[in-house]
């Protein structure tokens, strides 16, 4: 068994985002030269999330009420670790709800993603440097 590793580094400029990952992790793919195996794509940081869905401009609108009316980033207050002198409390939150990777089976060389599947990264407490990690294994 083979395997690869490769790091994406983003920094969204606003407190929260997506990233379409898909054309990234593809490359990966096709710089390890494996072609049946797993690859597993997760973020390196707490308030950030890779997630797989549609790349829909209304979906990614309706993530962003959604996840904001299940953890509003105000008042500040409301958060206990808030009161540390952090602000992002609910960055923590967003990313336990988004969650942390995915893993995708890869077929014939390619990633074995159903219809519409695109990889994402989310950002939920934006403006600094944060890592997505490439794992793949296979033959």
């Amino acid at each position: 068994m083979r395997s690869y590793r490769k790091e994406l580094w983003f920094n969204v400029p606003s407190r929260r985002g997506f990233v379409n990952i898909t054309p990234q992790v593809e490359a990966s793919l096709r710089d390890s030269g494996i072609s049946e195996g797993l690859c597993l794509v997760n973020a390196m940081h707490i308030t950030a999330s890779v997630f797989i869905n549609d790349d829909e401009s209304g979906l990614h609108h309706d993530y962003e009420v959604w996840l904001e009316h299940l953890a509003p980033h105000e008042p500040l207050g409301m958060y206990h670790h808030n009161r540390t002198g952090e602000d992002n409390a609910d960055a923590h939150l967003k990313r336990q709800v988004m969650g942390r990777e995915v893993v995708v089976a890869i077929t014939n060389g390619r990633l074995d993603l159903g219809p519409w599947e695109q990889l994402f990264y989310g950002e939920w407490d934006g403006n600094r440097s944060k890592r997505v990690l490439i794992k793949i294994i296979g033959e």
